[in-house]
This record gives C-alpha cells, structure tokens and sequence, in this order.
C-alpha cells in the first residue's frame, strides 16, 4: 500500500509539472511565383515571410517567473534545402515582471524593429523597402554568442539592448538597441546597431498612425560610414474583412550617386486564420548604388504563405 501511495503522489506530481510546461512545434510556409523584366519566371520561397520551422518551449517556475528555449531553422520550400543546424535562432531565456533576459543566438534589438512600418506587407520579394533598402538591411540580424534584454511595457512605452560576446575572435561585437512606443493607432519605434562586422552604424526610425480606413507607414533609416540615407512612405488599406491593400514608396541614395527608388502595390487575402494568399507588383529606376546590384526595373508575383 506504502509503494502504491508513493506512486500515485511520483504521478500526480508529474502530472502538476507536465501542466506547467509546454512545447510547441511551429512554422511558415511561404512560396511566390514572381516574374521580373527580361527574366524567366521562377519560384521563391520566402516572398513575404522567410520559410522556417521551430521548437519553442515554456516552463511556469512559480511567482510569475518563467523559463523557456527556442530552436529555429530556415528551410528553402523550391528546392528542400535547410539552414545549416537551427541557423536562424538558438537560445534559453528567462522571464517575469523584470522583463526578459535571452542568451544565445538571437535576432538583435535592431533587427526587432525592422519592417514593422514597411509597406506591402514587408514583404522579402515584392515590397519596395526590402527591395531598395539593400543598405539598411546589410546589418548583422543574428551574431552568436548573443546577450539580450526587453524590458516590460510601462504605460507604452518599451525597449530592448543586445550585445554579443568575441570568444576570442577579434572585431566581432554586434552591440544594438531599440526603444519604442505602442499605444492605441500609434506606434513608434527607434533602433540603433553598432556593427563591427561590417564597420558599420545603422540607425533606423519607423512610425505608423491606424485612421481606421488606413494605416499609414513610414520609415527612415541612416547607413553612417556607407554614407548611405533611405526613407519610405507606404499605406495599408483594409477593403474587406479579409482582403487587405496596401501600397509604398522607398528611396535609397548614397552620397555622390544617383538614387534608387521603387514603388509597390500588394494585396493580400486571407482564406483562413493561418493561410493568406498574395499578389503584388514593383517598379523602380534601375540606378545601382555602388558596390551593389540595383533592384530589378520590374517585378510582379503571386504567392501563398501557411503559419501553423
């Protein structure tokens, strides 16, 4: 009888922690057809969000404070190819009313705040800021060996710092912050990221104000020693309860060469909670700012994206 009731208490205990943990398995799936000026038609994963799957997981150790891991991997949906290991991010983090503390391979406090005000959608393939913005976007997003910190909202208001440590290799810190408001149609967000990669300074500043007809978007991002300032102005409009437009302008220009611009029109559907389908189209003037390949003049596309 002792033995059985020792059991039951091992089971029931177990049963108490297993209520108090979980584990998610989670991804994207996200494949466009897009056709360019003079240029076969291809397939490309990824047109509005990056392919991937992961494992996240959560464990309630009482008083509000929590513990938890997460594991994510890119994967190529044209042609199977994953990242090599989870390439996109590894780290343990642990949580309460202090904020949050992660520790590993993290997207930056910079990277955080990217594409939050960038029309169609912020979309890799056919939005204007991903496709222009080439020197706002040449950033380290995640360095290993990463350290990050987000504080809790107060009244609105946030912020988040990461770091990375050398480990040895010289010249490799990627030190960034961002810090932001949110409140009702409001939102604004400032992020900084001193990159010794790529001896680079990246200063970036976004803002959007919901009308309730439309969203308006705007960015403006500073690129130092490329010498190198980009800005954007977009609008999203909701035409249905399911069917969203959303329409932007972007501009690149580096010192002593001509500017880049493009515009884009998006829409998209969505069939379900978790299924969207998407069209869109860019142009642009085809400058190239130096040291890179211009945008192409044109480009139109149709594609699906799957979260489960």
């Amino acid at each position: 009888m002792k033995k059985t009731l020792i059991a039951l208490a091992v089971l029931a205990a177990s049963g108490v922690a297993m209520a108090q943990s979980s584990v998610t398995l989670y991804g994207v799936a996200d494949m466009v057809l897009h056709k360019d000026k003079n240029s076969p038609a291809k397939l490309t994963s990824g047109g509005v969000s990056t392919s991937r799957w992961g494992i996240k997981g959560e464990e309630d150790l009482g008083g509000g404070l929590k513990a938890g891991f997460l594991f994510e991997q890119g994967i190529k949906l044209d042609n199977g190819a994953a990242g090599p290991g989870f390439d996109r991010q590894t780290y343990l983090s642990l949580s309460g009313g202090f904020g949050e503390v992660k520790l590993g391979k993290i997207w930056t406090a910079y990277d955080d705040i990217g594409g939050a005000t960038d029309a169609a959608f912020n979309a890799n393939v056919l939005g204007p800021v991903a496709l222009i913005f080439q020197s706002q976007y040449a950033y380290t997003a995640n360095p290993n060996n990463g350290i990050y910190y987000a504080t809790p909202s107060f009244g609105g208001f946030s912020g988040a710092v990461s770091t990375n440590l050398r480990e040895g290799v010289a010249n490799n810190r990627v030190a960034a912050f961002h810090v932001k408001y949110e409140g009702g149609p409001l939102f604004v967000a400032l992020g900084y990221q001193d990159d010794e990669p790529n001896n680079e300074k990246y200063t970036r500043l976004g803002a959007s104000y919901d009308f309730g007809r439309f969203k308006l978007l705007g960015t403006y991002g500073r690129v130092k020693n490329a010498d190198v300032d980009e800005w954007s102005i977009g609008a999203d409009v909701p035409v249905a309860s399911n069917l969203v437009l959303s329409v932007g302008y972007a501009q690149s220009k580096q010192d002593g060469f001509k500017a880049e611009r493009g515009w884009s029109l998006a829409a998209a559907y969505a069939l379900s909670k978790r299924t969207t389908a998407y069209a869109g189209y860019f142009d642009a003037n085809a400058a190239a700012v130096t040291g890179r390949a211009g945008a192409p003049d044109s480009r139109f596309g149709v594609g699906l994206k799957h979260t489960f």
